[in-house]
């Protein structure tokens, strides 16, 4: 339903993932039977979340462990980890700054260029330690270094920007990246991103696509929404996004998986996220917060180094306990950002979800008023009222 919002002009209402709840259904489940594998083009994983290409979120030690754990960590190829052999001391500026100083210094670092040599050698090492190598690239990136991931034979390669589509015009001299070609050329599984919209996604997805990230600016650390006023509420984008996968399968037999990128933070946001129809999620924050972080209890943006408009910020997000704590368990914190895995598993089998297919039919309801009641409650914990 459209809303008149002038004279001028309409618009429809969208939905973010704090203003829906779901439904428990006639039958339950044991949570041990809950069924969470899903894959993305040759690469089965048992957990549905990946940890975002965000260099205070993913290094090599991070993406093994994922992997290791059954989840999936993506590393970016155009950060710290490509640009210094040795970034630990570059990671030390970034979190000793003060606010002021923090984008100018973002900016000086990024100026370094990326070594190929090094984006072989971080893939490489990630192989041979028995991880996932999930890596990701600006389009500009893919130009680039495509050749080079190939060569080092990455598992998964992940294009991403602000938004992508397959209809990009630019000036003359600038040729932009053909996506289908790309994803025919590369002799991986390409995941494009990212987008929001229904008519997108099905166009990653004739390009090729073997996943398609939806999410527009809703993370924490990323302020696109601010700087450019762009973005759909995420619950609205999956969904749209989902429908477009479920039609592009009927035409053509191939499920291309939807995964939902940025503003989830908690269980109870991934199981939103998955019931609104997503096949699995990517996060930052909750991740930044792991003793194995490689952002030291910090969470920044990746457009923050951008020369010319800088669209992220850092976050002082702390360090919460260790990823196997906060992926698997067991929790020590009772806010929903620890045993994100046994939070889909109980979310399941309390809605009696065999399986993320399942998860993705159960009913759901537009509920802002459990968000006014979560802030009541967060307010009286803070008074010491308790419930």
């Amino acid at each position: 339903m459209n809303i008149q919002l002038g004279r001028g002009k309409t618009a429809r209402r969208a939905y973010g993932i704090d203003e829906i709840a779901l439904v428990p259904g006639p039958k339950t489940l044991d949570p041990e039977l809950a069924d969470t594998r899903w894959t993305l083009g040759n690469v089965e994983r048992e957990v549905p979340i990946i940890a975002s290409a965000m260099d205070g979120v993913v290094d090599v030690r991070m993406a093994v462990d994922l992997s290791k754990l059954g989840a999936l960590g993506v590393l970016n190829l155009e950060g710290i980890q490509t640009r210094y052999a040795d970034p630990n001391p570059v990671l030390d500026r970034i979190v000793s700054v003060g606010k002021a100083e923090f984008v100018p210094l973002m900016q000086e670092i990024y100026a370094q260029p990326v070594q190929p040599e090094l984006i072989k050698q971080r893939i490489s090492e990630i192989k041979t330690q028995g991880g996932i190598a999930a890596v990701s690239l600006t389009p500009m990136g893919a130009a680039k270094y495509g050749t080079t991931v190939a060569a080092a034979e990455a598992d998964l390669v992940f294009i991403q920007a602000t938004v992508v589509s397959t209809n990009h015009l630019s000036p003359e001299s600038i040729t932009p990246l053909d996506l289908a070609e790309f994803c025919a050329d590369m002799p991986m599984p390409v995941i494009l991103g990212n987008c929001v919209t229904y008519e997108v996604t099905l166009e990653l997805m004739k390009a090729g696509a073997a996943g398609v990230l939806v999410g527009i600016g809703p993370g924490a650390a990323c302020t696109s929404r601010g700087v450019l006023g762009v973005g759909v509420p995420q619950a609205t984008a999956v969904s749209d996004c989902a429908a477009a996968r479920d039609d592009y399968q009927r035409e053509t037999g191939r499920y291309v998986p939807v995964i939902a990128d940025g503003g989830l933070v908690t269980g109870g946001d991934i199981c939103k996220s998955i019931a609104s129809g997503a096949d699995a999620v990517m996060i930052g924050s909750p991740f930044a917060r792991a003793a194995e972080a490689p952002g030291r209890g910090f969470h920044w943006g990746m457009a923050t180094p951008s020369p010319v408009l800088p669209r992220g910020t850092r976050i002082q997000v702390g360090t919460t306990g260790s990823l196997k704590q906060i992926l698997r368990g067991p929790a020590q914190l009772d806010d929903g950002t620890h045993n994100l895995l046994g939070a889909i598993k109980t979310s399941m089998g309390t809605l009696g979800a065999k399986d993320l297919k399942d998860m993705q039919q159960v009913e759901v309801v537009i509920a802002p008023s459990l968000l006014t009641e979560g802030k009541v409650y967060q307010k009286a914990q803070q008074l010491g009222m308790g419930k």
